[in-house]
């Protein structure tokens, strides 16, 4: 019977291709049209990140197709991302392919995942148009194709801060997808070499191995202490020439770590100190190739700069004709509808309650996004059981409870193998705070237990033990 598995398979992929329209017309537009009766109700989902991803992988298959478009085909799990800086972890272990938290998208019909960015939304007839990534010069054209949806979700994320400050997108590194790692390792390594090469001055060896890092939330406090702690274990041992050159500042407008409880923000100052981390409390006023200018006039010469002041709304969520919530990203209603349209909602850092609801806005944090990944998912089930998986078919349905975030704390690790955990639910309210090595083994245990895959926890356990026995890998690769 293989001869009929085979023919099977090749009847299914045959079916699989008629879902797409074609078009032999120049401008090459092509894409997926309306569902018709006898298929299931599209869900179109814009963007992998920690909302997308968690609503995918909660989304019932047997209920919707499932097309995800995405400029990559992985979710970041960004809270261990500054560990694959300095090689305490290496990235595949931070990457999770999107199959694999949605197994449907590779192996359902009417399901896929397109390597591709949302160029513009038609809501009037439920449409998106989408444009393909290539890279390089030896690649296909990019290709210009629509996708009808029955139901959009836009979990777009955000993009870094700057505040207009000239020469950061030119000479500073941000901290979000895995390339920012790789580049900031490969800059670091090659800094390293570089400056033990014959004939290097005295400053030109400080400049070199000068890292500064700028913003003092979490993810610029953890870069500082996984840095201190790379060249405190790995570059004195591996790099005598030069250990006494390399240094680490870290550059906050006010206060590091600001979300979190007083003490909990004294403990950090005085353990980055200890470990060696230059604290500069200054604002940024210009960025050039060697240098930054503060706004006081000081000079601070860099090798390294990492920039990781925050995140805001993407041009292209700006450019939507949504309503918009304090801060310009789009506005959403209790259920995380978009208002004013029908079958379009939104999660993650791109989005924000509407004033007229009357709540507070939401941190951009990674447990908010998956937390409305998982309400949506829910609800979505709950809207396709009832028969309103259709465009334009759930205006009349009850949608049930809202969607009600509680915040389950806040940890970070700040080198040295100590760790703070904050899990007060806001910064007036009274609750426990923990530092020092016990809050580290909470730390590392709770994002243990949060990455997705068990592949991945496996990934990250032995990295973490080999690099706690050989040290970290100094590879530049």
């Amino acid at each position: 019977m293989s001869w009929f598995r085979h023919l099977s398979s090749k009847t299914r992929r045959f079916t699989s291709l008629s879902r797409f329209s074609t078009s032999t017309s120049p401008v090459r537009h092509a894409g997926l049209g309306p569902t018709k009766a006898h298929e299931k109700p599209r869900v179109v989902v814009l963007g992998s990140g920690w909302a997308g991803c968690r609503l995918m992988k909660g989304l019932d298959p047997k209920i919707y197709d499932i097309v995800c478009v995405s400029p990559r085909n992985h979710m970041v799990f960004t809270p261990l991302l500054a560990s694959t800086c300095v090689g305490t972890l290496e990235f595949r272990t931070v990457a999770e392919p999107i199959a694999r938290i949605q197994p449907a998208i590779s192996r359902e019909p009417g399901s896929f995942f397109f390597l591709a960015n949302c160029t513009s939304i038609d809501a009037l007839n439920h449409v998106v148009q989408c444009e393909s990534i290539t890279e390089g010069t030896q690649t296909l054209d990019p290709w210009k194709f629509a996708i009808s949806y029955d139901k959009l979700v836009i979990a777009l994320g955000a993009q870094p801060t700057t505040f207009g400050i000239h020469g950061v997108y030119e000479h500073a590194i941000f901290l979000r997808e895995v390339y920012h790692a790789q580049e900031i390792r490969r800059k670091l390594l090659l800094n390293l070499m570089m400056s033990d090469v014959p004939g290097i001055g005295e400053e030109e060896k400080k400049r070199l191995l000068h890292c500064v890092v700028v913003g003092g939330g979490p993810t610029g406090v953890e870069f500082s202490g996984e840095l201190s702690d790379f060249i405190v274990r790995d570059v004195r041992e591996r790099y005598s020439h030069v250990k006494d050159y390399i240094h680490v500042t870290l550059i906050e407008a006010n206060e590091i770590l600001s979300s979190f409880d007083v003490r909990l923000r004294q403990y950090a100052t005085n353990q980055l100190t200890k470990s060696g981390v230059r604290l500069v409390r200054g604002i940024v006023k210009d960025v050039e190739e060697k240098k930054i200018i503060l706004n006081d006039g000081t000079e601070v010469p860099y090798g390294l700069l990492v920039w990781s002041t925050g995140v805001g709304p993407s041009a292209f969520i700006q450019s939507l004709d949504f309503p918009k919530s304090p801060g310009g990203r789009i506005g959403t209603d209790e259920w995380l509808r978009v208002p004013t349209v029908d079958d379009i909602f939104s999660i993650g850092d791109c989005s924000g309650f509407v004033e007229s609801t009357g709540k507070q806005p939401l941190p951009a944090l990674a447990q908010v996004a998956e937390r409305q990944g998982k309400y949506l998912a829910i609800l979505l089930n709950k809207i396709g059981k009832a028969n309103g998986g259709r465009a334009n078919s759930a205006k009349d349905l009850d949608f049930g409870e809202q969607f009600v975030y509680k915040h389950l704390g806040s940890m970070a690790s700040i080198g040295s193998y100590k760790a703070l955990v904050d899990l007060r639910q806001s910064k007036e309210d009274k609750g426990l705070s923990l530092a020092g090595f016990v809050s580290w083994f909470i730390w590392r245990s709770a994002y243990l237990t949060r990455v997705i895959s068990w592949r991945n926890r496996f990934y990250v356990a032995i990295n973490w033990a080999t690099t706690f026995v050989f040290g970290r890998d100094i590879s530049r690769i």
